[in-house]
């Protein structure tokens, strides 16, 4: 084989080499999108980077797969439907405390699961790779608390709030095989 026939070989391989290299990595990044939904584009834009997103989202998902998730047994979550049902009804008389409640609550079933709990952002970074269709709502519930702790959500805002908290509780339940009871807010 003479010269050009090597290099005209040599140059076909690499180019199906990129083509596949290529395919794998819109299939890889596709696969991410399709996982995590709106919580891609919002690491996308929070990173500015695409490349720098799915990084941070395969490594999500390197972390949690070291967690010890565990499902909670009945009893366990008896008291936590009827921890919900308090912190609910709660929102009638005081509805600030009640909002309080629910995000103390979701923290205590998460980390009962094997979630760790430290610092909110990395609490949402695990539940993200999980229950990714309900992070965007812990988030907005974690906005209105600070707002409310800082005395600017209205009552409004924290009904949200416990809509947005009762999204991340049922899914944490029911992805242990139960569904809570009641599924309407006060």
């Amino acid at each position: 084989m003479n010269t050009t026939g090597v290099l005209l070989l040599v140059l076909i391989v690499v180019v199906i080499a990129g083509v596949a290299i290529l395919f794998l990595q819109r299939r890889r990044s596709e696969a991410l999108r399709k996982k995590f939904g709106p919580e891609y584009q919002r690491t996308v834009s929070q990173l500015g980077d695409e490349r720098e997103a799915e990084a941070e989202l395969n490594a999500r998902e390197k972390r949690v797969r070291n967690l010890e998730i565990r499902t909670l047994k009945p009893e366990e979550q008896a008291h936590f439907v009827e921890s919900w049902k308090r912190a609910q009804a709660r929102f009638v008389d005081e509805p600030s405390q009640a909002a309080g409640d629910a995000d103390l609550l979701v923290q205590d079933l998460m980390k009962a699961r094997g979630y760790p709990i430290g610092d909110f952002n990395q609490r949402a970074a695990d539940i993200s790779v999980d229950h990714p269709e309900v992070v965007t709502n812990y988030r907005a519930a974690r906005d209105i608390a600070v707002r409310n702790n800082a005395g600017k959500a209205t009552t409004e805002d924290i009904r949200q709030a416990m809509v947005h908290y009762r999204s991340l509780f049922d899914e944490l339940l029911q992805s242990n095989g139960t569904r809570t009871e009641e599924h309407h807010e006060h």
